[in-house]
């Protein structure tokens, strides 16, 4: 029962799709890490960079959680976890999903302190080579260090997620893709500084932190709804999964159903549900049911359990799907 389970791993067409989103993962991680050792080197006391480089530190949150629930999803039901752990993944979506929602709200406190107190920063200038440089020219090459490759990477990952109907990866892509704003936003703030406009950099982090905190919420919101059970919608929106409606499309089709309703979930990755159905005949046969439960699990992979149950009428929580 401690082994991974085959029955309860993604199917064989999705586990390259896997093993390419951990490749990116792993590689993001080196990447982010190798960001916020250059970003913290060089941010000295500008507040935009500052709050770049939290952001930073906290995108390392998504990728660990993939890699380490990645790793526990597949493991075969136990006594205590009767249903698997399929929702590891919904679990990890909704501690960074918090993380990130606090970071965004501390930020937006900070940067509003620095701008009510007149916090002036100073950027100096370096010497490199015995040649002076700007200081503000090292945090902007460095800046863009931290945002050119996420993009590239979050493209990669976004039709990676979709596949494999992965919220917190697909999450990490959308964020990866959205780094250059963040970038070019603190890059406006510290010419700002250089300007002479003292303000430029606490606006600037703010702004970041209202994006932070938006994104935060958003994917807090979405988390929640995932584990109170709310119908399954698609990875990249809030609409509603069509896999629903062509489940009840099928059952309706079956010629021994007279009326039927069916309800389903979500559990990270995949459904499970159930499916009332009011017979034409008194009584439904095993090999009915046991047929109706192959044919609702070969119209995607993503529905993983099901359950018929016969009734003789629906009662308000049988579902409206």
């Amino acid at each position: 029962m401690k082994k991974n389970n085959k029955q309860y791993e993604l199917p064989s067409h999705l586990q390259p799709v896997l093993k390419k989103s951990k490749k990116l993962e792993w590689i993001t991680l080196i990447y982010i890490c190798s960001v916020i050792i250059l970003m913290y080197s060089v941010m000295g006391s500008s507040q935009a960079m500052k709050t770049a480089w939290i952001e930073d530190v906290l995108s390392l949150l998504p990728a660990i959680s993939f890699l380490v629930a990645s790793n526990l999803y597949s493991k075969a039901p136990t006594n205590i976890f009767p249903y698997g752990y399929h929702r590891v993944f919904s679990i990890a979506f909704l501690t960074g999903s918090v993380a990130l929602f606090s970071m965004g709200i501390y930020l937006f406190i900070d940067s509003t302190h620095s701008l009510w107190v007149q916090d002036r920063p100073t950027i100096g200038a370096v010497t490199i080579f015995e040649n002076q440089f700007w200081e503000g020219w090292i945090m902007i090459a460095a800046l863009a260090y931290s945002s050119l490759p996420s993009i590239v990477l979050g493209y990669m990952k976004q039709p990676l997620a979709k596949k494999l109907h992965n919220k917190i990866l697909f999450i990490d892509a959308k964020t990866q893709k959205a780094d250059y704003l963040t970038a070019f936003a603190a890059m406006i703030g510290i010419m700002g500084v250089g300007a002479g406009f003292w303000w430029a950099d606490a606006a600037t982090a703010l702004f970041i932190s209202v994006s932070v905190t938006k994104d935060g919420y958003q994917n807090l919101s979405n988390a929640v709804g995932d584990l109170m059970d709310r119908r399954p919608v698609q990875v990249n929106s809030h609409k509603k999964d069509e896999l629903v409606e062509k489940i009840a499309k099928e059952v309706e089709s079956w010629i021994w159903v007279k009326n039927s309703r069916v309800r389903f979930r979500e559990h990270g990755q995949v459904y499970f549900g159930e499916v009332y159905i009011i017979p034409n005949s008194n009584e439904i046969s095993l090999p009915k049911i046991e047929e109706g439960i192959n044919k609702i699990k070969e119209l995607h992979w993503k529905i993983h359990d099901v359950t018929i149950m016969q009734v003789s009428c629906f009662s308000p929580n049988s579902g409206s799907d």
